[in-house]
Parts: C-alpha cells; structure tokens; sequence
C-alpha cells in the first residue's frame, strides 16, 4: 500500500489501535445485568450488530419500551456502570504492534482518532498511556457520530484529501464512504462476523493488522 500519497489517516480506536471490542460487549453486558441476563444478552448482540456507534444509541434502544419494558436502572446509572468498566479495560488492553512504525513512516500526515467512544474518556485514556501526541489531528469520538466528526473536520480542513481510513466494522467502512476517504478493513480484532464476505463484496482491501501495513 502506497501511504506516501495520504494526508490524513482516520483510525478508528476499538479493534484497531487498541485490542478493546471485548471490553466494551463485557461492559455492555454487565451494565445490563440488572435487567436480566437474557436482557443484557440482547444489548450485547445489538451493539456487536453495530460497530461504531455510540453508546449513547444503544443503550437508549435497550431502554425503550420494546426491549427492556420494565423499570430499572436509568440511562445514566447505565452509562455510568458502563464508562467505569471501560475506563479500566481501555487502560490495560493490548496496544496494536506497528503503530508507531506506522507514525515514523507518515510523518508527512495528519492522524486522527474518529470512534463510537466516549470523546473525553478516549482523551484521557490515550494521554496517559503516552499516545496522543500520535494523533495531532486530535481525538474525537461520541457523543457526536462518525459521520458528523468526518464532515465536520474534512469542513475545517483537518481532513485532506486524499485520506485513509482504518477500520474495523461495517459502519467504519459505510463512514468513510460517505465521507470519500479510501478505506482498509483490520480483521484481526474485529468483532463483524461476516467481515470476509462483505469486503470481498465491497472490493476492500485487508489487513491483519496495523503491523502488516507497515
């Protein structure tokens, strides 16, 4: 793959730059718990369904009336439950290998994080385990969309073009479309099950990882 001719790269975080996809179902699920576990079950599946996406969304969906339908607890003690497991899984789980080869190897561009995550908690989180001045085009996540953060920062031209984005999901690959970035898709950590036929489909081209890139 050709980098030098990029002046952006886009990474998603979960799945991509850190091995968390399994913090985040664990910590949908144990949230949900009170709920029940056939409750906390549906969320897990609902959310692994849409990569990418807020937690915001998704946990308003298992509140309404047609999943859950009974009282419990509110959208913020859930939220709540959820951030402080994943505060501590994102802090401990593995760093993707290459990613600072990656860097020294596009030095010449601007690297963003765009994520479903929390926006300050990925801020944080990236600080203290030394990784954010990688990604001097900043660190972006929820509660805006993906796609809104895309527009928003090709608008004020943090985004140049022609520019790569890095993914892991099917909404990543959908993003980055709308947005016109190029896309790759990182299978390794991937928690999209049917990953091999969409991307065949699609024509998009695959990496293990972001070591094999390098």
């Amino acid at each position: 793959m050709n980098l030098k001719k990029y002046q952006t790269l886009v990474f998603d975080c979960d799945g991509v730059v850190l091995n968390s996809n399994k913090v985040k179902t664990e910590a949908f699920y144990k949230a949900a718990l009170p709920y029940g576990e056939f409750a906390a079950q549906q969320l897990v599946d609902y959310h692994v369904a849409r990569g990418g996406i807020s937690r915001y969304k998704k946990f308003e969906w298992f509140l309404s009336e047609t999943v859950v339908g009974r009282q419990g607890p509110s959208i913020e003690v859930l939220l709540e439950s959820y951030a402080t497991e994943v505060r501590q899984g994102l802090s401990e789980c593995e760093v993707a290998d290459g990613l600072f080869e990656l860097r020294g190897k596009t030095e010449h561009a601007n690297w963003l994080i765009v994520s479903g995550g929390d926006q300050q908690e990925l801020r944080e989180v990236f600080t203290a385990r030394g990784m954010a001045t990688l990604f001097d085009g900043g660190i972006f996540g929820s509660p805006d969309s993906k796609d809104m953060i895309l527009e928003r920062e090709k608008a004020k031209g943090n985004i140049k073009i022609p520019a790569l984005f890095l993914g892991d999901s099917r909404y990543d690959h959908l993003v980055a479309s709308a947005a016109k970035l190029d896309f790759v898709f990182l299978a390794k950590w991937s928690e999209f099950c049917l990953w091999p036929q969409y991307c065949r489909t699609h024509k998009i081209e695959i990496f293990e990882s972001l070591a094999c890139i390098t």
